[in-house]
Parts: structure tokens; sequence; C-alpha cells
């Protein structure tokens, strides 16, 4: 391993110092860092900061290539301008951190939470999420949420031992609803994080009332709706959606959407504890979301296979899986390809091999089949759109809702 001198790691910390004695008062710094469990690894980090390693860990997980084939809005187009989720969570990152340059925040621990956010998210967009806490609440009673889930996948099932700063921006992250001011909440332990985790599975109304508690997370959170905004209209336009869109104090298209917020964030934000935006500004964001849900998100092209193919493939998927565990298949496919998989359960072994203890992958009390639901869900909420349908082709070849599914090819 790698080792620096003193006279390096000298050096190190005085550029972090250096870059740190630029930032806002309101910017969170690297030595506020807090893990959940100490690892000789990278707890002291000469290099990179504290942030900066936890978007390495972030981007390293197998769950994040993962976001290629994910539904951002339009599911059964074929088509390769489209936006995935692997490309909106890049997106994200690059408004956010322009708006932190100028506000001078942690650029680090916005890119973490930016690139980290939807790593938990279903296939097929928010409806999968939608069918999927259906299926999750009906049998347990627990609410499944992609933002928790996110927090789930890079904690639990990756085991990236992530900084409160970072699990917390990504868990806070949703902004379906705009708001006019976006305030930092106070949240100084994982134990206050972890009890709120727990409320957002118990809870319904929990999820609404969430907010960061740094600065960068309240960015990353108003970057996540600029970003989707207007990309979504550009990418309706590349599908050749006929839409007209009313005249906006923040534009029409997607640049001058992403230009004019922005501008308008940074403007009234600067010297200040909290974002806020201008009047007009709040209004249009509103008005421009309204529209986006009747013209693009709720029309019968991008909706259709939604509820009659995805639905319920997912519940017969969801039902299968449950009976292979309880049954202890270790041939069937959520085994072999999720439970004794190197991805699921790394966490696991990452923690066993730092006490020098042998791994065994058949071992299946180390498991925790004793929540068949937890599995299932981890199962298919880290699918791919392609993955999901095949996984259902394969698992039931002669269902008819297989020839219901019918995707707009390359030429039509």
């Amino acid at each position: 391993m790698k080792t620096y001198s003193e006279e390096q790691i000298a050096e190190f910390n005085k550029i972090s110092a250096d870059l740190e004695n630029l930032y806002s008062p309101y910017a969170c710094r690297n030595a506020q860092a807090v893990r959940p469990y100490f690892s000789r690894r990278y707890e002291n980090e000469a290099l990179r900061s504290q942030y900066s390693v936890d978007v390495d860990k972030i981007i390293h997980s197998p769950f994040f290539n993962r976001g290629s084939d994910k539904t951002q809005v339009f599911s059964f187009f074929k088509n390769d301008d489209i936006t995935r989720r692997s490309a909106h969570v890049q997106l994200v990152s690059r408004i956010a951190r322009t708006i932190g340059k100028a506000l001078r925040l942690n650029l680090d621990l916005i890119e973490a939470i930016a690139i980290g956010h939807d790593i938990g998210h279903t296939p097929f967009g928010h409806k999968g999420e939608h069918f999927l806490n259906g299926l999750y609440n009906k049998n347990t009673g627990r609410y499944f949420n992609h933002n928790v889930h996110s927090v789930r996948v890079l904690q639990t099932l990756s085991g990236c031992n992530l900084t409160l700063q970072t699990v917390d921006g990504i868990l806070c992250h949703c902004g379906e609803k705009v708001n006019e001011r976006y305030e930092p909440n106070s949240l100084k332990t994982f134990e206050e994080f972890n009890a709120l985790l727990e409320r957002c599975y118990t809870d319904e109304k929990v999820i609404g009332t969430l907010r960061p508690s740094t600065m960068e997370g309240c960015v990353v959170r108003i970057s996540d709706m600029i970003a989707y905004l207007g990309k979504d209209r550009q990418d309706a336009a590349r599908l050749k959606m006929e839409i007209e869109y009313g005249e906006s104090a923040i534009g029409v298209s997607n640049s001058e959407i992403i230009f004019n917020v922005i501008g308008d964030i940074v403007a009234n934000s600067m010297g200040k504890p909290y974002l806020s935006l201008s009047a007009d500004v709040f209004e249009a964001l509103k008005s421009s979301q309204r529209e986006n849900n009747e013209k693009i998100y709720q029309v019968k092209e991008v909706t259709e296979q939604y509820d009659t193919v995805v639905k319920p493939m997912m519940g017969k998927l969801y039902c299968r899986f449950l009976d292979d565990i309880a049954k202890r298949d270790t041939g069937s496919l959520i085994f072999q390809s999720h439970i004794l998989h190197k991805i699921y359960g790394s966490a696991y072994r990452e923690r066993e091999k730092e006490k020098g203890a042998e791994v065994d992958l058949y071992d299946l009390n180390k498991y925790r089949l004793d929540k068949p639901d937890d599995i299932v869900v981890d199962f298919i909420a880290s699918m791919t759109d392609d993955y999901f349908l095949e996984a259902f082709r394969h698992l039931f070849p002669g269902d008819k809702l297989n020839k219901k599914v019918r995707f707009t090819d390359y030429f039509d």
C-alpha cells in the first residue's frame, strides 16, 4: 500500500486547509465528517478529502453501473439519447457543483450526495417505486421509498461506510415539491440519523418532512428538480411529442431553465445560511412542474404499459422470489443472482475479511433470511429495466404478459 512521507502529508494537509479557508462559513468542513465505523484504510486519508472518499466508494459500488438502464421517465422507447438514471445523477452533480462553487460550499460533499442520490431507485422510474412500495407495504406494513433505499444500498448492501453528511443528503434529496426557501436541518449523530431512517419505513408522512442537514444537501435537493424539469422536456421533444408550454420567467427549454434558475438561486442566496428563490422564479417552477405532469408524465403513450405490464409482472416476481426463499431453493434466480452473488452481502464479507475470518458463501445463516420481503425488495429494486423483463421471461416463459411488452423501436 502506498505510503507518504511526513513532509508530503503536511503539504497535502496545507493544500486542503488553504482550500477550506475559501469556503463560506456555512459550508461543511472535512473535519466534520463522521462515519458509522472506523476503518484504518481511509480514516487517515491524506490525498483525498473525506467526502471525495465517499464519491469514489459510490462510483465503485457495483450498483452504480445499473443506472445506465434504469428509467428516468420514458421506459418503452428504444432511443440512446433518452436520459437514464446514470445520466441524471451526473446532470444533478454538474448543476449542484455550479451553484456550490458560486456559494463557496464543499464541492466534494455535493458530488458525493448527487452521485449517490438515486442508486436505490427501482426499474421503471417512479411507477416502479410505487408498485414495489405497494407489495412491500401489503406484506410488512412498512414503506419503500427510493431515497431511503439508496441509503440501504450504500450502507447495508455495499458496505460503503459513508459519512453522515453524505447519507443525510441522499436521504433528504427528494425535491418533487419546490420550496421558496431551503434551510438546513440540525442533525449531528448517526443515532439521530438511524432513528429518522427507521421512521421513514414505519410512518408514511415522514418522507415529506425531510430536510438536509447541510447547505450542500440543500443544493443537491433543488438541483435534482432543476436537472429533471427541463431535461424531461428535451427528452419528450426527442421522442417527437408535440407539446406547447406556456411562457415562463425561467424559460421553456432545458438550457434556459438551468441557466435562469441557477442564476436566481445564487443571486438570492449569497452570504445566507439557506437557499432562496425570488417569488417569480418560485411560481414559474411550480407552474412548469404542473405542465410537465399534465403534458408528459400522465399522457397515455408514456404510462400505458406501467399498469398493464409492469405492475402484474412485479407482483408475480415478488411472490415467486418469496416462495424461493421460503423453500431455501439455492438454485433459484434470487439465490444465484442475488443472495449468493458477490454483490449481495458484500458488507458482511468485508467485515468478516477485516476480522480475518473465513467467508462461507453457502452458510445461509449469515444472510438474514428471516426478513424475506427485504431481500426480495433489494433484488427487484436493483434490477435494470431490461433485466426485469428478461427475468420475468426466464421464470414465466409462457405467460401472456410477455407478449404485451411493446417498444417504440429506433426507426418507428
